[in-house]
């Protein structure tokens, strides 16, 4: 082998590191490699090199480390000239218009791996084309990258962020000049580009040199002003915020969020929520939290449960570290915490932006037919009852935000107000400034609607209640088996498109008879004339609906990110049935029986979520 260093007994292996060790002029990462090569460590040369991070519709999303499977300077060098590559068959006036590259505060020292580290190569890879770049000059949230996008015209955005990942991870997500994420066929186009672009060109890796360019500016102060005076046009209660007795607790989980959240309270003349000071720093070890995951309830909300009690706050707001997400509980009259669930705060946020919408006295507002609010089809068709009572539209997209950003953009384009979009995991688009899930305008809304309640001496988990009194009971139980065999997966459910001979689903689980099924996989929907689905299907997935003959609904489908087959069910019962408890145990049963007879976790080995 080249380079001095003997031959791992491996052809391609050889030629993959050979070509790493000419391209990377990073020492951490090109002596890991060197040494690995030298100790003939196969498996984890293998790991690294064993296949390219595959580039989605997500970007990227890998640990930090040497190799074309990690996310590390060289990989994000040749992606970024891949995607400059792509948009410069795209846009004839990218040298005019420009991108932004915004950056967490993730950090690899072993590998010298750092989001601001890759965000400046990014950059440096855009310059180096006369592209003009908006780096922001610090950290911020995922959101202020697409609200740039949109606020100034651009073509493109990047965020360098694994979101709520575990430490050693980092990703790198891309926005469209739409203001949303991409979705096919740019994923594919950026994948080819990004092989036909591996060689670093000449001044890839001078950063020094594109810092000091003319192209660079800093966007931090003027989208940081802008966003905090676009989101107050969701503001309606300002007197009100100003005298609110409420004490609400913030917590940032050692991530982006603690300044942003503090400055849109502001912006709504909320008081300042109180910082968990453990948490409120950025800090990429995350010492504190065994997953930086407010979706995982409690164990996140320890301490914010403790500073809470302290000092006697009711309501607590939690950002994941890209500050995209929000999760929230509030403390029982029993004294007990209630974290609610995602669909739970899609059915609150939505019937509270709903009001606010109402009672606007703009002569200027859009009439009821041309509003419309969208969810991802995992997440609560709470929305479609409220919509269906109260007349305005509602979409559901497939699964992730990317769908809902760009239909959302469609309708806005047509004329169209957009008043919210949400999925399951806490994600919530509350203002069509952010064509993406916005944790930062999200938590100053949740601050004035509690403000709000409170001032009616209602809680969170009353005005949920009275949601589904009026709108009928929607109870969801979502959860996931995990299993690293792909076959396994696989042969599961060519299981259920063969249940009862060739192509035929199940008729019925455990005695709950199904009325309706579609498969997004396939491209099949027992509800439309043709069979024909209506919502774009991906043969790379799998992904299969369930409807009930008693008004459940379940989804079973695989990650695009980690390896679990996961289910979604809702009960979805009519205005007026308020047992409670008997839906409760329906729901229960029903998942059972899907469990039992779909999933067969004995028979294919598969571990259920860890409690």
């Amino acid at each position: 082998m080249e380079n001095g260093l003997e031959s791992t007994g491996d052809i391609r292996l050889d030629q993959a590191v050979t070509q790493w060790l000419q391209y990377d002029k990073n020492p951490k990462t090109a002596a890991a490699v060197r040494s690995m090569v030298k100790d003939k460590a196969m498996s984890e040369l293998q790991k690294c090199f064993g296949a390219r991070m595959e580039f989605g519709t997500a970007g990227l999303r890998a640990a930090m480390g040497p190799g074309v499977s990690r996310m590390n300077d060289l990989t994000i060098i040749q992606t970024t000239q891949g995607f400059c590559a792509y948009l410069e068959q795209c846009f004839t006036d990218l040298k005019q218009r420009g991108v932004v590259i915004g950056f967490d505060a993730r950090a690899n020292p072993p590998s010298g791996g750092s989001s601001k580290r890759f965000a400046c190569l990014a950059a440096s890879v855009f310059i180096s084309r006369g592209v003009p770049v908006y780096l922001f000059s610090d950290i911020t949230p995922t959101p202020y990258v697409p609200f740039t996008v949109s606020h100034l015209g651009l073509c493109a955005g990047v965020m360098v962020t694994a979101s709520h990942n575990p430490k050693q991870d980092n990703g790198y997500k891309v926005y469209w000049a739409n203001g949303a994420q991409i979705i096919p066929p740019h994923d594919k186009g950026i994948a080819a580009a990004i092989e036909q672009n591996l060689e670093p060109w000449p001044k890839s890796w001078d950063t020094e040199e594109a810092l000091q360019s003319s192209l660079l500016n800093d966007p931090y102060q003027d989208t940081h002003r802008e966003y905090c005076q676009t989101i107050q046009q969701h503001c309606f209660h300002r007197e009100l915020n100003k005298n609110s007795e409420v004490k609400i607790v913030h917590t940032s989980v050692h991530g982006v969020g603690h300044i942003f959240v503090q400055a849109a309270f502001k912006a709504f003349d909320l008081h300042p929520p109180y910082a968990v000071e453990e948490q409120k720093d950025p800090d990429p070890e995350f010492p504190t939290v065994k997953y930086p995951n407010p979706e995982e309830g409690e164990g996140v909300l320890t301490l914010s449960f403790a500073l809470a009690d302290k000092e006697g706050a009711t309501v607590i707001l939690a950002n994941d570290p890209d500050a995209d997400r929000l999760a929230i509980a509030q403390k029982q009259e029993s004294g007990q915490w209630r974290v609610f669930t995602g669909n739970e705060l899609g059915a609150l946020l939505g019937w509270w932006i709903f009001q606010c919408w109402k009672q606007q006295k703009d002569e200027g507002k859009a009439s009821i037919k041309d509003v419309y609010m969208l969810s991802s089809t995992v997440s609560s068709k709470i929305l479609r009852a409220i919509a269906v009572k109260e007349g305005f539209h509602f979409e559901e997209t497939l699964t992730g935000f990317k769908w809902m950003g760009n239909r959302a953009r469609e309708l806005l384009d047509q004329g169209k107000t957009v008043l919210f979009a949400f999925e399951e995991a806490i994600g919530y688009m509350c203002s069509p400034a952010v064509l993406d899930k916005d944790g930062v305008s999200a938590a100053a809304i949740a601050g004035e609607f509690v403000s709000y309640l409170a001032s009616k001496n209602i809680t969170l988990s009353h005005q949920l209640r009275s949601i589904y009194e009026e709108y009928g009971y929607h109870i969801s139980k979502n959860s996931y088996f995990i299993c690293h065999n792909q076959d396994t997966i696989k042969g599961m459910f060519e299981r259920l498109r063969n249940y009862d001979g060739k192509n035929s689903y199940p008729k019925e689980c455990g005695g709950f008879a199904i009325t309706a099924v579609r498969d997004l996989t396939t491209g099949y929907d027992s509800n439309q004339p043709d069979n024909k689905a209506v919502l774009p299907t991906s043969k790379s997935s799998q992904m299969i609906t369930f409807t009930f003959a008693n008004g459940g609904v379940a989804t079973i489908r695989t990650s695009g990110t980690e390896p679990k087959i996961k289910y979604y069910t809702e009960l979805c019962a009519a205005p007026g049935n308020s047992d409670l408890n008997q839906l409760k145990t329906e729901l229960d049963n029903l998942v059972d029986a899907i469990v039992e007879h779909f999933y067969q976790p004995e028979k294919n080995n598969l571990t259920p979520r860890p409690e």
